[in-house]
């Protein structure tokens, strides 16, 4: 199961800093400079990539989450009904 540990929420951090870099990185690439364009595509795909799986471990997180708040609460309207007493029609 996908859960926020103080390790996951430091990943996202480096993530998000080293969207940041990138950002930096970016603005002071010369537009004749190739090589350096194309090394600044390839890390920012790949930290693209490195973020779509976090956001798809978020998101079965969010799911799983979803359908054990469900199940909780059909379990307790389970048990509300078993203790409810028989009401007898006339």
């Amino acid at each position: 199961m996908a859960e926020v540990t103080s390790e996951g929420a430091a990943g996202a951090e480096q993530l998000l800093l080293r969207l940041h870099r990138l950002t930096v990185l970016a603005e002071g690439v010369d537009a004749n400079d190739r090589a350096g364009i194309i090394a600044l595509i390839d890390d920012v795909e790949t930290l693209r990539r490195r973020l779509l799986r976090e956001c798809a471990q978020l998101d079965e997180g969010l799911q799983r989450a979803t359908v054990r708040d469900t199940a909780i609460s059909a379990y307790g309207r389970g048990a509300q009904a078993a203790r409810a007493p028989l009401r007898r029609g006339n």
